[in-house]
């Protein structure tokens, strides 16, 4: 099921989405803040760490409205506690004063997470590159475990067909470019739709690149399942080690190596990660596009929507399909 929904509309809400909001809030859970705000790097949703008065700090989540039901977050958190109970290191939602990991605050859901204390690596050395392997597979053990049945599954559909309509339908790619980038799309589709239709699906995290790793004193913890779709387990794979060249095919198989003393790994799924590279490339310009009326895209994106930025966006997926072509036909 595609459980996003049109949030332009609603995106004028963050903006009322004040630092005594977000204290109010932090004490309607029954905690204490000092007053202490600092706003973290989040583009999709509103993070904020909030110190208490114990000098502790909490890191509240307060979700775009419009995108996700409750139902699909809970989803999310009931996966971060299964990877929990396995003693697999993620940050778990607390739970709130009316029991439940969200809660609501004028329109704006929130949760709250302990604060993770440790840096993003900038790269992972062989042991890492191992360790991360372990974790990874055993995520992926759990995940198998239970479906997620309010979450997107990741298909040429939801990622390629779908988005490739809501962007023509919405106008947002230039008349001079928007028949080219559709029958580019179209072509990439035609292409590797029937890679996927034997391909098993599963509860993954969905966007495990190494931004959403820290590394702390007791090793690498894994952040932020709130793109955590039903999909191919390569996914979570490729996006670690997305690298093509020689070192980046090498860090792939110390990885998969150690995955598989965890896991097993249907090597057939490689030949996904060139199709799913450039779903990506389409899902992301239609996450800007869905999101572009919030002026923080505005800013952060101000070349998207140019002629420029879908004649290199028709150029990308052109190389890809020529790749694919290459490796797989």
């Amino acid at each position: 099921m595609n459980d996003q929904i049109k949030t332009h509309e609603l995106a004028g809400q963050f903006n009322t989405l004040t630092p005594e909001k977000v204290i109010h809030s932090v004490e309607s859970a029954g905690h204490t803040p000092s007053g202490r705000v600092a706003i973290l790097n989040s583009y999709e949703n509103r993070v904020y760490r909030i110190e208490l008065e114990n000098g502790d700090s909490l890191v509240g989540k307060y979700y775009r409205p419009g995108r996700w039901r409750t139902e699909t977050i809970l989803e999310e958190h009931r996966f971060l506690r299964e990877l929990a109970d396995e003693e697999i290191p993620v940050a778990v939602p607390l739970a709130l004063q009316n029991g439940q990991t969200i809660d609501e605050i004028q329109g704006i859901r929130f949760s709250l997470f302990p604060r993770v204390l440790g840096r993003s690596p900038q790269e992972l050395n062989e042991e890492s590159l191992r360790r991360v392997g372990h974790l990874i597979a055993r995520i992926h053990n759990v995940g198998a475990r239970n479906e997620a049945a309010h979450r997107i599954q990741l298909t040429p559909d939801t990622y390629g067909r779908q988005n490739l309509e809501y962007l023509l339908e919405n106008n947002h790619i230039p008349v001079e470019a928007a028949k080219h980038y559709e029958l580019t799309v179209l072509g990439l589709l035609e292409r590797i739709e029937p890679m996927f239709r034997e391909v098993s699906l599963q509860r993954i995290h969905g966007d495990c690149h190494f931004g959403n790793l820290i590394e702390t004193q007791k090793g690498i913890t894994f952040l932020d399942f709130d793109d955590m779709v039903m999909g191919p387990v390569v996914q979570d794979i490729w996006m670690l080690v997305p690298s093509i060249d020689a070192h980046g095919l090498e860090q792939r198989k110390i990885l998969l190596e150690a995955y598989q003393e965890f896991r097993e790994f249907d090597a057939t799924q490689l030949r996904l990660i060139e199709p799913l590279r450039a779903l990506r490339f389409i899902h992301y310009s239609t996450w800007i596009a869905r999101r572009f009326e919030d002026p923080a895209f505005q800013r952060t994106f101000s070349y998207f929507g140019t002629l420029q930025y879908w004649q290199d966006e028709i150029n990308d997926l052109r190389e890809q399909i020529a790749r694919i072509d290459s490796y797989y036909c």
